[in-house]
């Protein structure tokens, strides 16, 4: 403790004076500390998470789709309880209705309740770990995305072309779900219909396998309703015309 002895003579003093209990003197002592030192954890766990912007759920949008996304719901998992019991997070919908800052959010908070967490996109994830096939680092690196609490995988089968890019990525994928196990939380966040994932990943055996182990017992949330970035688009202003030169000049 950063406490000189001279600090600590004046809390004992007023301890005295103001008839505190052991604990109450232990709090006054070290709790401005303990904050201090909570809150750089918080803020490490956040850095290492690597999310690419600030997300919340205090900044979610929940009129726009109250009809259909259950606020909730929603709300019960940034509690993180699924992370205490293990559980698998897959949350599946259309592009447009804030899967990516709901997500975020629940893994921000997770950061703050203790857990750590690591968000990636799935083109970013194949990326990486077809680069460390290359090298010979695969175990390394699947070892490294392993020892998170939590790992998110945002944006599975935004991008076809990502996919086609990484000719393993059935198979890479299956690697890091079957290591992190039951043991930790893997959250996967998409916009491809559990049907339609053999066609995507092109490996059926392999994503059978896959998807036994992400949907076994894992909380599957399927969101439907408009999108935000279609209603965002109609409201923008339609750009004006040039003006046509005169020329009579």
């Amino acid at each position: 403790m950063p406490l000189s002895e001279q600090a600590f003579d004046e809390h004992l003093a007023r301890a005295e004076q103001e008839g505190l209990t052991p604990l109450e003197f232990m709090a006054r002592v070290i709790g401005a500390e303990a904050n201090r030192r909570r809150e750089r954890a918080i803020e490490r766990r956040i850095k290492n998470a690597r999310f690419p912007d600030v997300c919340t759920l205090a900044d979610f949008d929940w009129q726009f789709n109250a009809a259909t996304i259950d606020r909730a719901q929603i709300e019960q998992l940034a509690t993180c309880d699924f992370l205490r019991r293990k559980d698998n997070l897959v949350m599946v919908g259309q592009s447009g209705l804030g899967k990516s800052k709901i997500i975020k959010a629940i893994g921000r908070q997770a950061c703050v309740v203790g857990y750590t967490a690591r968000y990636t996109t799935s083109g970013e994830l194949f990326a990486d770990l077809t680069a460390a096939l290359a090298d010979q680092t695969l175990p390394k690196r699947i070892r490294y995305y392993c020892r998170f609490d939590l790992l998110i995988i945002d944006e599975f089968g935004f991008d076809r072309l990502e996919r086609e890019a990484c000719a393993q990525a059935a198979s890479l994928l299956y690697k890091i779900i079957d290591t992190r196990g039951p043991q930790r939380s893997t959250a996967l966040v998409t916009n491809v219909d559990f049907e339609s994932w053999s066609e995507y990943l092109g490996d059926p055996p392999l994503v059978m396998a896959v998807l036994d182990r992400v949907v076994d017992g894992a909380i599957v949330l399927k969101l439907t309703g408009k999108s935000y970035r279609a209603h965002r688009a109609k409201q923008l202003p339609t750009p004006a015309k040039p003006a046509k030169p005169d020329r009579k000049q």
